[in-house]
């Protein structure tokens, strides 16, 4: 164990191009069984009635409250310096369809 502190336990994380741009969601559905947490990313676009879920993962309950942590810890860094983030949506229970803001387009 001494020479793992002493050489540091390094990780390599390779991120890919096609991955480093990233997926775009507006919309998180969170489901759990007794082993693991199940997180979807899905993208709404207003005029669209269909969503689709563009990214799953599946985390440890472990891992879960470990991202928690990490999400509360950023959240704090970011309002500290950013200010205060609006909750406008009422909690975590997703009103659906989102209302995206601008006015509805008529023909």
């Amino acid at each position: 164990m001494e020479n793992d502190n002493k050489k540091g336990n390094h990780l390599n994380i390779e991120l890919t191009e096609d991955v480093a741009q990233g997926v775009y969601s507006n919309l998180a559905v969170i489901t759990h069984s007794s082993a693991e947490f199940v997180i979807d990313f899905v993208r709404i676009m207003p005029g669209i009635p269909k969503a689709k879920v563009k990214s799953r993962i599946i985390l440890t309950p472990e891992h879960a409250k470990r991202l928690m942590g990490a999400l509360k810890d950023n959240i704090a860094k970011y309002e500290s310096v950013h200010g205060k983030i609006k909750n406008t949506e009422g909690g975590g229970n997703p009103n659906l369809p989102m209302n995206f803001g601008g006015p509805t387009a008529q023909a």
